[in-house]
């Protein structure tokens, strides 16, 4: 008979989940996971890999188009689009059946289902086999995650209206497309899909699309988007959606104007609500706020030895800062000396469109509105002569300083590669490094990474190669 009797109990096995519970093992706990569905959640099985998967493949397909500019020639160049599918899924199911190895590695227990709290230290558990387990913990962790918010008269129906699950598994490739929202999700799907030659429109709300990012880097994407042929709408609404045999009609307000546009598909990428629902959290301390449960630095939700963390914790909705939670409350719950709270100015954010999107920190509009005095310097990738060989010549490196300190705010980026360079200013900031010990860094040439070396020079007036 399988053990009930838990020191952690995890609800939900997704990146924060799982490493939450792996942590929690390394220290000795006895641990188990609740999972309703697959192991790694909605990033290693519809979201984070399974996308980079699909962009993996529409950036090569973009570059075979442009063969001839590499001194290549390539000929009758297509797509098989069940193929690009399959990849996508196989790449997901590997690491999904990664993450289950890892609990057997751990000596972590599964269980398969879906869990709600029944009392104090108890877990009530709905088994996917139609049984029922009743488990109790000293401490559990609700690790439950997000799905996409639906908006009334824009929802997905799963056939001509998309959310991200069924963007990633189209039985046929549509040749014109309407992506509601320019979040991460919606432009990375507009990207994917319009680099295999669909039409697509992009409607966003906001007055700028990827309006988290600095204005800059927003207009700059705006521009490279619009050179690839897609349609930016801002400052603009969809307030109906006609559904024809196999297409759809919506109609789009801008500049108190309406106009019609008939697509073959529709994804709705407006956001996303916490899981919260059938968790027995009723007649508990937790509270509950626009969809997302409420907890304090240490991931504590006010009920006794009761912890989220993840997506349904709040934003910033990233697996990464999800994973590092699941650290963070399973040493703070084992007693581990010199535990320090989440600072999520520096947790880096990416976006990976063709131009990708990479940021950390404040952007120049917040850092000024803290009236702030700054440094602020921007490096072009025209000037860097890895990424002309590379043939990417387009996009900017920008830092941003405090003038009176030293002390690294932000740092905005888009072009080739961002996602990973991003990495060197996440690290800066969490060794509190001012500009004088970045410039005194010394950058391997040739690389990208000299971008970010030119752009803190910059920020003090002494860029060398430009």
């Amino acid at each position: 008979m399988a053990e009930t009797s838990f020191d952690l109990i995890v609800v939900g096995g997704g990146p924060g989940g799982y490493v939450a519970a792996i942590r929690a093992a390394q220290l000795g706990m006895k641990t188990a996971v609740v999972e309703r569905e697959n192991m790694g959640g909605i990033c290693l099985n519809w979201g984070c890999i399974p996308t980079k998967a699909l962009l993996r493949t529409s950036e090569v397909y973009g570059l075979i188009k442009h063969a001839e500019e590499y001194g290549l020639s390539v000929k009758d160049v297509s797509f098989d689009n069940k193929k690009i599918v399959e990849r996508s899924r196989k790449v997901a199911s590997q690491l999904s059946n990664g993450v289950k190895g890892l609990m057997k590695k751990n000596k972590i227990t599964v269980f398969e289902g879906t869990a709600k709290l029944a009392g104090a230290g108890k877990l009530a558990v709905a088994m996917n086999d139609k049984t029922n387990q009743t488990l109790t913990y000293k401490n559990v962790i609700l690790a439950t995650g997000a799905r996409a918010r639906q908006l009334p008269g824009l929802e997905s129906d799963g056939k001509l209206v998309w959310s991200y699950r069924e963007a990633m598994v189209p039985a046929e490739m549509p040749k014109s497309l309407l992506v509601i929202g320019s979040g991460a999700i919606g432009i990375e799907f507009a990207s994917f899909y319009r680099t295999m030659g669909a039409e697509v429109t992009v409607c966003e709300v906001l007055e700028r699309i990827l309006p988290v990012e600095d204005e800059e880097v927003s207009a700059f994407a705006k521009r490279a988007f619009e050179k690839q042929g897609m349609k930016i709408l801002t400052a603009a609404t969809v307030s109906n959606l006609r559904k024809g045999a196999n297409n759809v009609t919506a109609t789009i307000t801008q500049g108190g104007k309406s106009q019609e546009i008939t697509v073959d598909r529709v994804i709705s990428a407006v956001g996303i609500v916490g899981n919260v629902e059938n968790l027995g959290l009723e007649g508990t301390k937790v509270k509950v706020e626009r969809t997302h449960i409420v907890i304090d630095q240490w991931g504590f939700t006010g009920e006794p030895n009761v912890y989220a963390l993840g997506d349904v914790a709040g934003p910033p909705w990233l697996a990464h800062k999800a994973m590092h939670e699941g650290v963070l409350v399973v040493e703070k719950i084992a007693g581990v000396k010199g535990v320090h709270p989440m600072k999520t100015e520096n947790i880096p954010g990416c976006t990976y469109c063709q131009p990708q999107v990479a940021s950390i920190g404040l952007t120049e509009a917040a850092a000024k509105a803290k009236g702030l005095q700054l440094k602020v310097g921007k490096f072009p990738f025209i000037g860097n002569g890895k990424a002309i060989a590379l043939g990417e010549p387009e996009g900017f490196i920008k830092t941003i300083f405090d003038a009176k300190t030293g002390e690294l705010l932000g740092a905005h980026m888009i072009g080739a590669e961002v996602t990973e360079l991003i990495q060197g200013y996440s690290i800066a900031k969490t060794l509190e490094t001012t500009e004088a010990e970045l410039m005194a860094t010394v950058f391997p040439h040739p690389t990208l990474s000299e971008m970010m070396h030119e752009s803190v020079l910059a920020a003090y007036g002494r860029t060398l190669h430009i």
